[in-house]
């Protein structure tokens, strides 16, 4: 099973949507059942080849934060019957992904060099160098796009353009700010150093604020190794860090950066075993748990027969 492009038969399905990593299936407009599939995106782009247990990874980091968060933050998750599934409460999405920042890296560090100094209507001070931590953590959201790229945006225009109202911005500032402090704290303990993550949240039928989707995973977080990091620094050397940029990085150096006309460089067996077992790599770091692989022998009806049994317990 590669888990790339399969299609699941799940009864009572009302609606189904394929997004860049997961496929999220809609059971009687209440439910959600979300499948994290190997395929992995970049540049806001899926790559031609899945990445071997790489939704394994992501779906048991996600369910093993969202339950040590889940007294901070209400979330969405009821259960998670497979190592690739999780089943939820449907939520109405906000249309803007809490990006929050504790270091000058990745997509900030680029635009610093840009010679920009205002990211998202947050002022950045001078004389910062890639990775240096930020005076405090900086909430830089975006747009949520269902294709392309999403955009940065500032609280200002959120609110000035009624993306989200005054009053829930303000749970969704406070909520990520309390998660952001929660996921660097258990980082530490891990010898890791949660550098930056992404929020996203939504409305349940009764209106409460719930975190969704994927949390302080590899594909929606950076995370340093803290053992050497002022060193690393004070040399100007890259830090070693667990995070999807090593996956950026090589497409940059190989001419491709999402931009039109360019084209995804080939991906080699190589290249996504190494990649596969930078994932499990950051499971077992970062969860102090070892990584069990799923089974080479089983089917997507291995999948389905799971995903009915836990539907069923739950209208019991």
């Amino acid at each position: 099973m590669n888990l790339q492009d399969e299609k699941l038969n799940i009864p009572g399905v009302t609606s189904f949507y394929r997004g860049k990593v997961r496929d999220v299936y809609t059971i009687n407009d209440r439910i959600l059942v979300m499948l994290a599939s190997n395929r992995i995106s970049a540049f806001d782009v899926v790559l031609p080849r899945p990445i071997p247990f790489k939704g394994q990874v992501l779906n048991q980091t996600a369910e093993h934060f969202l339950n040590a968060t889940s007294e901070v933050v209400p979330n969405w998750l009821l259960s998670s019957p497979d190592p690739n599934v999780s089943i939820g409460l449907m939520c109405a999405p906000f249309k803007v992904e809490m990006v929050i920042r504790g270091y000058l890296a990745g997509h900030a560090a680029r635009e610093y060099k840009a010679g920009k100094r205002m990211l998202c209507g947050v002022v950045l001070p001078e004389g910062l160098k890639e990775n240096d931590k930020l005076p405090e953590p900086i909430i830089t959201p975006t747009t949520k796009a269902s294709e392309g790229h999403d955009e940065d945006i500032s609280r200002e225009a959120i609110l000035n353009q009624g993306i989200v109202s005054e009053n829930d911005y303000l749970i969704l500032e406070k909520y990520t700010r309390e998660l952001f402090a929660l996921g660097t704290h258990m980082a530490a303990k891990q010898g890791l150093i949660l550098v930056d993550t992404k929020y996203e949240f939504g409305k349940d039928a009764d209106g409460v604020i719930r975190l969704i989707d994927e949390v302080h995973t590899p594909d929606s977080s950076r995370y340093f190794y803290a053992q050497g990091y002022e060193e690393r620094q004070a040399k100007g050397e890259l830090q070693k860090q667990l995070s999807k940029e090593f996956v950026r990085q090589w497409l940059i150096t190989n001419g491709f950066q999402g931009k039109v006309g360019q084209v995804v460089p080939q991906m080699t067996d190589e290249f996504l075993s190494d990649v596969s077992l930078r994932y499990r790599e950051l499971y077992e770091q970062i969860t102090g748990k070892p990584f069990v692989a799923r089974p080479s022998g089983e089917s997507i009806q291995d999948i389905e027969a799971r995903i009915s049994s836990a539907l069923n317990s739950l209208s019991e």
